[in-house]
Formats: C-alpha cells, structure tokens, sequence
C-alpha cells in the first residue's frame, strides 16, 4: 500500500507541470495563431494598407495615453498628435476582449477608401498582442449626445441641421454598399458610432463587425448575430423574415433617423403612454390618421422636415428587408418634397405579428412617392 501511495504521488509530481506546460502550449499556440494570421493579413494587402506604427510610436503619439477620450467593450480611445502637428484618435483595443477579426475587420475595411462620410484610418499599430487604430480625430464627439440631450443648449442641433447629417450619414452608408470594389456591410450603425467633424460633417465610424461581399451578391451568411439592440435588423434573429444582406444596414439606418427626428429613444419603458413605449409604432398611428407629430420648439418648417424624415424611417424599419428601400432609394426619398412621400405599411418588430400571408408575400404592394414604382424588386436592385 505504501509503494502504491509513492508510485501515485511520484505520477502526480510529474503529471502535474506536463499538464501545465500543455496548457501554456494551447495557449501560445491559439494566440500565436491569432496574431500570425493578422500578420498573414497585412502582408496579403500591404499595397493599399494605411501606415503601419510601431508601439514605441502609439505611446509618443498619445503622450503615454495622456488624455483619454471614451472607452468601450472594444478598449479605449486617446486623443494623440502626429509629428506633423495633425491630431488624431487612437484606439487601443483591448487583446482580453477580441480575437483579433475585429482588428482585420477595421483595417480591411475602411483601412482602403476615402469618402467624405467615413472616417478616415491613417495608420495601425500590431505588436504581438499589442493593437491600436489610429483614426482622424473628431472634435465634436458623436452624434449620440446631440440627439438625446437637445435640452442643453450646448448640444442642441436644429431640426434642419440633423436633416444635413442624416443626409451625409445616408451617403456614407451608400458608399460602403455600392462605391467600393467590395460591398462593405456595417452592421453597427447607430447614434455612438457616427462621429462629427469640427463642421458637423458625420463620418461613419467603427468598423469592427462589418463584412465584406462581391458586389454582384447582396446575401450574406453569418454564424452569429452582430450589431446593437433596438437597431438590429429582424432577420438577424428570426430567420423567417428574409435573408441577411445590406438591407439590415437599412433598418438600423431607420431606427436611427426616426431617433434624429424624434430626438429621443426609439424604446422608452418609462414613457407617459403605453402606446410611445415602442416610439416608431407611435409615429405610424399619428401619421397614418393624417395628424401631426409635434416636437417642442420646432418651428413648421423643422415639423416638416421631421415627418420626411419619419416616413422615410418607417419605409427603412420594414420588418421583411424585401419591403427596405435601398439606400440609393432613401437619398431619394430625402431629398424629395414631403407631400410625394406615401405611408409605407406599419412595421412590426417581431415576425409573429405579420400574418402567414404577409410573411410568404414579398411585396408589400406599395410604392415610396407618387411619382415612383415599387420599391420592391426581386433582383434586389440598388
């Protein structure tokens, strides 16, 4: 028995530091992996890659991340300053949190196109575990708290002037979907990631769930899904709504319009009326009996520009993408006279209040302005 208990602890003194060294080994090699097909990346495309810094750089760039400008589930964000004098946002992303596809997705993203309406990348560091985006840097934040805090006279906006940003974001998203070689799905759009320049211009910002496609298919596939609750496409859940494909940019584009025009919360569980819980189903009953949306202090004009912008939002928020105008169609519908548009159908958020026939139908039946077809179009067109 004694023999036993030696031979047995004798086993576990040695087993032990094994079952160790195989575990460090698992790690290394995962993360080893990681990290060498982020390297096999940038060597596959160094050609149209922005410029590549050092670690010892993004410390001098930041001033040993002096001055930190927000944070998130992806790391942080400091403010830095180039040599040549150009400030600039540098985002450290967090190696415990990701898996490095968020790094590739930025980079092979907007890491290759310039467009007036997406934020510019100028450089990227990779070290090991070490990563960081550098990005132009946008003095006047994000959209977000000029939206949700129009009471503060220092972030209020007009109605006519969140009409202009809405137009530039709409375009920005346009451009990712038809003026790239590759279509570029976002899947994260929203009031936090549309940052806005010292004009007010808006940029499209944070790429790192977006997907590239050909530009001859609009259908993606993905194993999980991606975005941000209350701007989520349906289909991203319920697949018997329709396909995954840029349209699911669409809807989130809607939700946030309706936001911009509301200058609220598109879910308010606190709100006076149960029917304003859910703010879009609020606006399609009003509209739709013919009666105005008021929004305090807009003058009648800015009351017009707010139901365009509604209408249109309810057209994006379709719960079935077939129904979605493209965003070709939206530029369209916003920069048409308010009286063309029509009521689209009310949308729904979840499959189950649509109608077996609804959900089997892929047209709705209406059209977007009187002067126009149907929105609809089987080939998906853009």
């Amino acid at each position: 028995a004694m023999l036993l208990g030696l031979f047995s602890g004798v086993k576990f003194v040695l087993g032990a530091p094994c079952i160790i060294v195989l575990l460090i080994y698992k790690w290394r090699r995962k993360h080893l992996s990681v990290y060498d097909g982020i390297e096999d990346f940038l060597r596959s495309d160094n050609s149209i890659m922005p410029i590549r810094y050092s670690y010892k750089d993004i410390k001098k760039i930041t001033q040993q991340f002096k001055t930190k400008l927000g944070s998130g589930g992806y790391g942080s964000v400091f403010k830095g300053k180039l040599r040549s004098g150009r400030l600039v946002a540098v985002k450290l992303l967090d190696k415990g949190k990701s898996n490095g596809q968020d790094f590739v997705n930025e980079v092979a993203t907007i890491g290759r196109i310039h467009h007036v309406n997406v934020v510019h990348l100028i450089g990227f560091c990779v070290e090991g575990s070490k990563r960081a985006l550098i990005y132009e840097f946008m003095p006047n934040g994000s959209l977000e708290k000029y939206i949700y805090s129009h009471t503060d006279e220092k972030y209020s906006l007009s109605c006519e002037k969140l009409y202009v940003i809405s137009l530039g974001v709409a375009r920005g998203i346009e451009y990712l979907h038809n003026g790239c070689n590759m279509k570029i799905l976002h899947f994260d759009i929203k009031p936090h990631n549309i940052l806005l320049d010292e004009n007010f211009n808006p940029k499209v910002s944070d790429f790192g769930l977006a997907r590239l496609c050909p530009t001859d298919k609009s259908i993606v596939s993905l194993t999980a899904a991606r975005g941000t609750i209350g701007y989520m496409a349906p289909e991203l859940f319920y697949r018997n709504v329709g396909t995954i494909s840029y349209k699911a940019d669409v809807y989130s584009f809607g939700m946030l319009l309706m936001e911009m025009a509301s200058r609220r919360k598109n879910l308010n569980a606190l709100a006076e009326q149960s029917n304003q819980i859910y703010f879009p189903f609020w606006v399609y009953d009003q509209l739709n009996d013919g009666m105005e949306v008021t929004i305090e202090n807009d003058t009648n004009q800015e009351m017009k520009l707010a139901k365009k912008m509604m209408i249109v939002a309810l057209w994006c928020i379709q719960t079935k993408p077939s129904d979605r105008p493209s965003m070709n169609k939206v530029l369209e519908m916003l920069e048409e006279d308010d009286e063309d548009l029509k009521m689209p159908n009310k949308p729904y958020l979840y499959p189950q209040d649509l109608s077996s026939k609804d959900v089997g139908d892929d047209s709705t039946g209406r059209s977007w302005s009187s002067s126009s077809t149907s929105i609809i179009d089987s080939k998906e067109t853009t």
